[in-house]
């Protein structure tokens, strides 16, 4: 039974140990015979055992005996089976062959009725064919008797009916009386569009000719029966009628006639408003609908202007004024927005001679959608409202005022010599008004004269813009790059205030005795409002002018897009934004200077105990006082830039006041840690310099926070050095390494003047200190700065907070 196990499953599933594969005869017996006195049972045991074998071996015996029979039945089924096989092919080639003859039989009986089927369509076809060439002939007869008497109304759906049934018979004209009926529809035709034009020269003669008495009922059906024949006859009866309509226009406004210059351009569209209203009247009804009558001759008609306008522009070329010009534009651009609301421009592609006009469709307003106003809202509100449901395409914008567009040059030279007179007039002025007033709504506002350009600009760009959006679009804006830029140098960098080189007069000793208050900053009030306020201004123009190079992309020709770039004048605004804001910080440094300089110059190392903050802190925490609030107020509309004022303060402030720390030699315990509680108030004043002075404390950006504290912990690590005592030496230059993390002996070495070393004791120190100094990691360069782990802020801060309770336990 073992051998019959399979991997998985036991083919006769068995829970007799003896089956197991894994039987153990030892284990079994102790199964059996657990304990000694189970021994008492062992021929009950061995007899179970003897007789289990007694049965297996008569099953054995059963199953051998009954396997001597199997082979031959299975020799006897297999002949069986071969016998009903072929039993059933023979019955399969019966089916089959009665299948054949069957199919053979239906198609003898079939075959019959195929034939009767084609011979039932043909004889359909010959009935139909004979039907179709019987209403063909009858109709050329018809349709000719009818042109010969002239009536339209019944030849117009003859002739279309004819038409259609002479498709049929495109297969047939080998035959030559199908031919023949084919040549005399074509030579009806000829015969009919030469009548018909006949008709309509002789109705409406040529001009000089007497007109003659207007429509008739021959002619509404004439030009039915132009629908059904060549194109090219209806295109040529809209052709003589349109021409024969404005020959009077043709005369009335020839270039030599007063009328037709650009001060008198209403008489055109008056004129051609009263002929469409005459037509309408008279003609409407004798043209098809589809023709499109009344909007064909209002584009001939633009044509022609845009023709004669051109003509007359060019020779009296000298004549033409802006007022004049504008005066024209407008009226003509009015008349083509009629000309929308009235047509579809369905005309404007098929139209015999008609060409689509090449201007954009699209309004090319660089700000708005809607017509400007005359009231002078700022560019800003513009800019910022929400956009409107744009307005259709006008399909006839520029199919006059194209012509206007080569003579666009005098409008641009006019809007030039307007844009430097204001420049000029906003110089004047802001020389003449001075600089805002502190403490004012003005302080620190965006200045008047930049909206006013900006609004002006507007009202020229929406005029440009409706005349093309080509090359004088270019053109204009190019004019404009050039007075952005005047306006940046002349009105903006031009009324910065000048920083003065002198800044002497003051003396350690006058410093350090200065009240709070006594001693003004460089700029005056007025002048930091003036700054703040050109850097609002410079802010304002970058937006904008961003803003507008996008709506101009947006308008001008997809081909001119690239030239649209305003990029050098938006950086232009942004150097008078960095010009302003490195002009206050260095008005707010300049004022900290003599405050470094009388720190650097006291003698620390005289100094007996540890008192509040120094004098040279106060004044410079006096200077931050009077500067910073004007500033912050003034840019509360450009908060970000009072932010970067912070920050580029801060980090020239920092490295300065490091540097003065250097310069202060020979400094005692107690004069480090007198320097050390100095630097921890500035360090103090620093983290609150954005909302010092103010009302509303507002937390400082994370960016700024960060330099201040690593700026003025390096601060304080260098005075914890200072403190240090140098023996023994390898302590002191570890002690270094890992406070300062710089591996520059120069920095060392200042290090050392701070403490008064002498210069032999400064020779073995260094040589220590370069020994000391970690190994570079290898592939970098061996430089003298290194890269050193760093203490956390938190960390420094609870320092901090230890030396102050020591400073006030000596105190």
């Amino acid at each position: 039974l073992n051998s019959q196990h399979t991997q998985n499953k036991p083919v006769f599933p068995s829970q007799d140990p003896l089956d197991r594969a894994d039987f153990n005869a030892v284990e079994y017996i102790n199964t059996l015979f657990p304990t000694e006195q189970s021994l008492a049972n062992i021929d009950d045991v061995v007899n179970k055992i003897r007789l289990k074998i007694r049965c297996l071996d008569d099953n054995i015996r059963t199953v051998v005996r009954g396997q001597t029979n199997v082979g031959q039945d299975g020799r006897q089924a297999l002949e069986e089976a071969q016998v009903a096989i072929g039993q059933l092919f023979g019955k399969i080639k019966d089916i089959k062959d009665k299948a054949e003859k069957s199919e053979q039989m239906v198609k003898e009986i079939t075959r019959d009725i195929k034939q009767l089927d084609h011979a039932k369509r043909h004889l359909t076809t010959s009935i139909t064919t004979l039907n179709h060439l019987h209403m063909l002939a009858g109709g050329v007869d018809s349709l000719e008797a009818m042109t010969r008497k002239r009536q339209y109304g019944e030849v117009a759906n003859l002739l279309q009916g004819v038409v259609n049934v002479l498709e049929h018979f495109h297969k047939y004209m080998g035959i030559p009386q199908i031919r023949q009926l084919s040549e005399r529809v074509k030579v009806a035709q000829s015969e009919l569009g030469t009548q018909i034009l006949a008709d309509f020269e002789e109705a409406f003669p040529a001009q000089g000719s007497k007109r003659a008495g207007g429509p008739s009922n021959v002619l509404r059906d004439a030009c039915l029966v132009a629908n059904v024949l060549d194109p090219r006859i209806k295109q040529e009866i809209i052709k003589k009628f349109i021409r024969q309509h404005l020959s009077e226009y043709m005369v009335l406004f020839q270039e030599n006639q007063d009328v037709a210059w650009l001060d008198k351009i209403d008489r055109r569209y008056a004129w051609i408003k009263r002929q469409l209203v005459d037509y309408e009247e008279k003609y409407g009804r004798m043209f098809p609908e589809e023709w499109c009558m009344t909007e064909r001759i209002a584009v001939e008609f633009c044509h022609i202007t845009r023709t004669e306008l051109a003509k007359v522009m060019r020779t009296r070329a000298k004549e033409i004024e802006v007022k004049l010009l504008l005066f024209a534009i407008q009226r003509t651009t009015n008349f083509e927005g009629l000309l929308a609301k009235r047509f579809s421009g369905c005309t404007l592609t098929d139209g015999p001679g008609v060409k689509k006009p090449e201007t954009p469709l699209e309004s090319t307003n660089p700000f708005l959608e809607d017509e400007i106003g005359e009231d002078g809202s700022e560019m800003e509100e513009d800019l910022d409202r929400p956009k409107k449901h744009k307005a259709p395409d006008n399909p006839f914008h520029g199919i006059i005022s194209k012509c206007f567009e080569s003579h666009l040059y005098v409008y641009i030279e006019s809007q030039d010599k307007n844009l430097g007179e204001m420049i000029d007039r906003f110089v004047s002025d802001f020389r003449a008004q001075g600089p805002p007033k502190a403490g004012t709504e003005d302080g620190g506002a965006v200045l008047p004269s930049c909206a006013d350009l900006f609004v002006y600009y507007k009202k020229c760009m929406v005029q440009c813009s409706q005349l093309s959006t080509g090359e004088p679009m270019i053109a204009f804006t190019t004019i404009f790059q050039k007075y952005l830029r005047e306006y940046a140098w002349k009105i903006l960098s031009g009324n910065l205030p000048k920083t003065s080189s002198n800044s002497g007069g003051l003396t350690i000793k006058s410093l350090l005795q200065e009240k709070e208050g006594s001693e003004a900053a460089k700029f005056t009030v007025e002048e930091l409002c003036l700054i703040c306020s050109i850097l609002s201004t410079a802010e304002y123009c970058l937006a904008t002018t961003q803003q507008l190079e996008e709506k101009l992309k947006e308008k001008v020709d997809k081909n001119l897009v690239e030239r649209i770039n305003l990029t050098g004048e938006m950086d232009t605004f942004s150097n008078v934004i960095s010009n302003s804001i490195q002009l206050l910080v260095q008005d707010l440094d300049a004022a900290c200077d003599p405050a470094l300089t009388a720190m650097s110059k006291m003698p620390w190392q005289s100094v007996e105990h540890v008192g509040d903050q120094s004098p040279y802190v106060t004044s410079v925490i006096m200077h931050i006082k009077q500067n910073v609030p004007i500033i912050r107020d003034n840019l509360a509309s450009t908060r970000k830039y009072f932010t970067q004022f912070c920050i580029k303060f801060t980090n020239s402030f920092i490295p300065k006041f490091i540097n003065h720390l250097f310069r202060c030699k020979t400094i005692s315990m107690v004069g480090a840690e007198q320097l050390l509680l100095d630097t921890h108030s500035l360090k103090t004043v620093l983290l609150d310099l954005p909302s010092i002075g103010s009302q509303v404390v507002r937390k400082a950006p994370a960016s700024y926070t960060k330099i201040v504290v690593k700026g003025m912990t390096r601060a304080e690590m260098i005075l914890k050095v200072v403190m240090a005592p140098h023996e023994p030496s390898v302590v002191f230059v570890d002690n270094y390494i890992k406070l300062l993390a710089d591996g520059n002996p120069e920095t060392f070495q200042k290090t050392l003047d701070m403490k008064g070393l002498k210069r032999s004791e400064q020779s073995s120190m260094l040589e220590l200190f370069r020994q000391r100094l970690p190994t570079p990691p290898s592939g970098t360069d061996g430089g003298p700065s290194l890269s050193f782990s760093t203490p956390t802020p938190e960390q420094e801060n609870s320092r901090i907070r230890k030396l102050e309770k020591l400073i006030k336990k000596r105190l």
